[in-house]
């Protein structure tokens, strides 16, 4: 079981600390930390880069660097959920682009949790940007 908990600093920042035991500052005002939505993105973003990594790596592609960027639109009504959300995945070295597509893709439709979870109300796309280096 994972746990989680957020315990109120001031104003509308939170202190968060889940099992694993580190701690983010959480902050409705984006003043002194990220607002639980975009925190919600970068777990997307970690989460499918980490299926990505992991599987480039198990075919042994010579990848020399990856960051993945969400663009996402909300609801304009409460709950203010995302509506679309796109990923660009930019993915730097000498990799096969059949190995990156079929990473991304496996990331999307079969290992990415957060993902899943997001696509109950979010239309998910992605683009793959090749950096050689």
């Amino acid at each position: 079981m994972t746990e989680a908990k957020t315990t109120w600093i001031e104003k509308q920042r939170f202190n968060g600390i889940a099992t694993s035991g580190h701690s983010i500052v959480v902050d409705g005002d984006k003043a002194a930390g990220n607002s639980p939505m975009e925190l919600v993105l970068i777990g997307l973003c970690g989460c499918t880069g980490y299926d990505v990594v992991s599987i480039l790596q198990k075919k042994r592609e010579p990848f020399a660097s990856l960051e993945v960027r969400a663009e996402a639109e909300r609801a304009a009504e409460p709950p203010t959920v995302y509506t679309e959300i796109k990923l660009i995945y930019r993915v730097g070295g000498k990799v096969s682009r059949k190995a990156v597509e079929d990473a991304v893709r496996l990331s999307k439709e079969k290992y990415c949790s957060v993902s899943a979870m997001l696509a109950k109300t979010a239309k998910i796309t992605f683009e793959i940007e090749y950096v050689d280096q």
